[in-house]
């Protein structure tokens, strides 16, 4: 079963690159529009927390013997998915405008379509339940606990930037006021703005 985790692993990390890619294309076009970038000293601390936490998954299990338990392995899976799910939503809903990076073009309106409907921060609740369900899918539970932690912390200090640039770009309090950051409330499941 290590030979299918690893093949979930690799998958991980080339779809990790691709979105690499369809970023930097996504930057380029915004940086043409005027588009700044906010809280980049945040951007070396995300690509080693992602790479350490890919790797250590993998060192986890091996090292550790960890068994694949079948019950813990769907549930993870079925966490992972959903977690996937969420940030494809979010890619999909922010287009062009997705970037790995918080960048902003002045005067342009959030995003407020789609999956936006519904939460604030979609994609980080997405990476939320991919950064704990992964590594529990073949046992890795220090790695779940340990990066669930880094990752909160890094999550704080990214959406405080990310939601300042927003403000002082466009009118985003004002227009997700009344909309739950991370955790939807059962009257939030209605779409916005209804």
């Amino acid at each position: 079963m290590v030979s299918s985790y690893l093949f979930l692993l690799l998958a991980v990390i080339v779809q990790r690159l691709l979105e690499v890619r369809i970023s930097r294309t996504n930057e380029a076009e915004l940086r043409e529009l005027g588009a700044r970038e906010h809280a980049a000293e945040q951007m070396p601390i995300m690509i080693a927390l992602h790479a350490t936490w890919l790797v250590s998954c993998l060192l986890e299990v091996w090292l550790f013997h960890r068994p694949l338990t079948r019950w813990l392995a769907l549930t993870s899976l079925v966490l992972f998915c959903a977690g996937q799910a969420l940030r494809i939503f979010a890619i999909s809903a922010l287009g062009n405008r997705w970037t790995v990076k918080v960048i902003t073009v002045p005067g342009k309106p959030p995003v407020v379509g789609g999956i936006f409907r519904y939460l604030r921060h979609p994609n980080y609740v997405g990476v939320v339940l991919e950064i704990f369900a992964l590594p529990l899918i073949h046992g890795a539970y220090l790695t779940a606990i340990l990066f669930s932690i880094a990752n909160g912390l890094l999550l704080q200090r990214r959406i405080r930037a990310e939601e300042a640039a927003l403000n002082e770009d466009n009118d985003y309090s004002e227009r997700f006021r009344d909309l739950p950051r991370m955790v939807p409330k059962l009257s939030s499941l209605r779409p916005h703005g209804e």
